[in-house]
C-alpha cells in the first residue's frame, strides 16, 4: 500500500489531540449514540473545536446530561434529538425534524453488539437492522443537508463505525435476517459491521462528486455499554480482561477510541478522500493471520458487495436517491 494514507496520530492519540488545530465554528455535526461511550468523546471533541453538535440518542435524559456537561465548558453548542435506530419510523421522525439544514459531519456511531436473536419493529434482525439499516435510512434522509453544507463551500463528511468484528462474516445476502439459518450472535455482529464498511463504500461512490465523502472507522477495543449483552465470564474467556477485571493492554480509553472517528471527520489528509476503512488514525492495512487484531478484510471493501447491499437497503428502507 504505497499510497496508504496516514497521519501524525496513532492508536493512543485522543480525540481532543486530533481536533486541537481545527476550528469548526459554524459547522454542524450529528453524532448518533452519543449518550455513552466513545460517542460522548466524539461529540465533546467536535464541540470543543466550535461545532454545533446534536446528540442523536434513544435515551434523551442521558443525552441531555452529556449535553449539559459539554455545554458547561462554554465551547460549542450541544443539543439533543431522539432517535431509535432500530425503528425506521423513529429515524424518519428525527430526519424530518432536522429537515434540509446544512450538515457538515454525520457520525454514525450508535450500535448494538452480540445481542440475543430479536427483531426490530420492521421485522429486521436487530444487529443489522440497527447498525446498518437504521443508519442507512438516517444517512439518506440527511443527505440533502450534507450536500447543502458542501454547496456552501465546505466539504462534508460521513463517518460509519465498523469494527474488527467484520472479519467474522460478510453480508449473507440469501438470509440477512436469520429467517432460516441458525443464529450466531458474533456472526450477526460481523455481518452488521461488514455492512457498515460496505455502506461507506457505496455512499462515497454516490456522493463524493457532490462534495460528500464517507469512510468507515474501526475505533479499537474500548470497554463501554456496547458490551452490555456480554457476561464477565465471556470477556475473561476472550482475553479482554483478567480474573481481577484488569483490561487487556490492547484496550483503549474512550478518549482514544473516539480519535479515529474525529480524524475521519476533520483530518486534512482525508480531504476529498472516501471509501476507505480507517483505524488508529490511518488507513487500515489488509487483515492477516499474522496480525489478527488490526486490518481490514477484502470482503468489507468489495465494490460488488457494496452495490448489492445498497440495492437491498433501498428496497428494505424505501430510501432512494
Amino acid at each position: 500500500m504505497a499510497d496508504r494514507i496516514t497521519s501524525a496520530f496513532g492508536a493512543r492519540s485522543t480525540a481532543r489531540e486530533v481536533v486541537a488545530d481545527h476550528d469548526l465554528t459554524g459547522a454542524a455535526a450529528i453524532v448518533t449514540g452519543a449518550a455513552s461511550g466513545i460517542g460522548v468523546e466524539t461529540a465533546r471533541a467536535l464541540a470543543e473545536a466550535g461545532a454545533d453538535v446534536m446528540l442523536a440518542v434513544r435515551n434523551t435524559d442521558a443525552g441531555q446530561a452529556v449535553a449539559d456537561e459539554i455545554n458547561a465548558a462554554g465551547k460549542g453548542r450541544v443539543s439533543v434529538g431522539r432517535v431509535d435506530l432500530s425503528d425506521l419510523a423513529s429515524v424518519g421522525a428525527f430526519a424530518t425534524a432536522w429537515g434540509d439544514k446544512p450538515l457538515d459531519i454525520l457520525v454514525n456511531n450508535a450500535g448494538v453488539m452480540a445481542c440475543p436473536l430479536t427483531y426490530t419493529p420492521q421485522d429486521l434482525e436487530m444487529q443489522v437492522g440497527t447498525n446498518h439499516f437504521g443508519h442507512f435510512l438516517l444517512s439518506m434522509l440527511l443527505a440533502r443537508g450534507l450536500m447543502n453544507a458542501a454547496d456552501e463551500g465546505r466539504g462534508s463528511r460521513l463517518v460509519s463505525l465498523s469494527s474488527i468484528g467484520h472479519r467474522r462474516s460478510g453480508v449473507v445476502f440469501d438470509d440477512i435476517h436469520y429467517r432460516s439459518r441458525p443464529y450466531d450472535k458474533w456472526e450477526s455482529y460481523g455481518q452488521a459491521k461488514t455492512a457498515n464498511a460496505l455502506f461507506a463504500v457505496g455512499f462515497n461512490e454516490r456522493f463524493a462528486d457532490l462534495g460528500v465523502t464517507a469512510n468507515a472507522v474501526m475505533p479499537g477495543g474500548i470497554m463501554t455499554p456496547l458490551q452490555r449483552h456480554l457476561s464477565r465470564e465471556e470477556m475473561i474467556g476472550f482475553g479482554w480482561m483478567d480474573e481481577n477485571g484488569k483490561l487487556n493492554d490492547r484496550f483503549k480509553t474512550t478518549e482514544q477510541g473516539a480519535a479515529t472517528s474525529v480524524w475521519a471527520a476533520v483530518g486534512d489528509e482525508l480531504e476529498g478522500v472516501g471509501g476507505l476503512y480507517l483505524e488508529n488514525c490511518s488507513q487500515a492495512v489488509p487483515w492477516s493471520q499474522e496480525a489478527p487484531f488490526e486490518g481490514v478484510a477484502p470482503h468489507a471493501l468489495d465494490a460488488e458487495a457494496a452495490e448489492r447491499l445498497w440495492a437491498v437497503s433501498e428496497e428494505t428502507t424505501g430510501a432512494r436517491l
